[in-house]
C-alpha cells in the first residue's frame, strides 16, 4: 500500500481534478490512499494528529525541501524496492510552514522534489504523477521521456 500523509484539504477543483486523476491511474498498479489532516493553528495539535498516523512499519519518506534529490528513475527504483522491502510506503507532506523536526526524524529518509517551494495542492499532484511515472518506468511502458 502506498499511502500519503498530508495536511490540509484540496479546496480548487482543477487541483482535486488532477489528483483523481492520478489517482485513478495509480490503482492500475497498486493500492493508494491520501490521508489528509486537518489544518490546525495548534501546531502541537497538529504534530500529535501527524504522529498518530505515522507507522513505524511502513517506510516512511518525509518530503522535504532540505531533502535528497533523486532522478525519476532512482525514484521509481526506490518505490520498487522499498515496497518490496517493506511492503507499505508512506509519503509525509507537511504543513505550509514545512515538517518539524520531530517528523522528519520519524521518517526512514527525506526527498526534496525541488528547492522551490509550491503550493500543497500542486504537490500532491506532482508527487502523484512521479509516482505514477514510476510503476510506468518499472514496467517498461511509454510514457516516461
Amino acid at each position: 500500500m502506498i499511502k500519503i500523509l498530508c495536511v490540509g484539504k484540496i479546496k480548487e477543483k482543477y487541483l482535486d481534478d488532477l489528483i483523481n486523476d492520478y489517482l485513478k491511474r495509480i490503482s492500475k498498479y497498486h493500492k493508494i490512499e491520501i490521508i489528509e489532516i486537518k489544518d490546525n493553528p495548534n501546531h502541537e495539535k497538529e504534530l500529535i494528529a501527524l504522529k498518530e498516523k505515522i507507522k513505524l512499519t511502513d517506510y516512511n519518506i518525509a518530503l522535504d525541501i532540505k531533502g535528497k534529490e533523486v532522478t525519476s528513475v532512482t525514484f521509481a527504483e526506490k518505490l520498487d524496492k522499498c515496497l518490496m522491502n517493506y511492503g507499505n510506503i508512506t509519503f509525509i507532506i507537511g504543513p505550509s510552514l514545512g515538517l518539524d523536526e520531530k517528523i522528519k526524524n520519524l521518517a526512514n529518509e527525506c526527498l526534496s522534489f525541488s528547492s522551490l517551494t509550491f503550493p500543497h495542492g500542486l504537490f500532491r499532484g506532482l508527487l502523484l504523477e512521479q509516482i505514477y511515472r514510476a510503476f510506468k518506468i518499472l514496467n517498461n511502458e511509454s510514457y516516461h521521456k
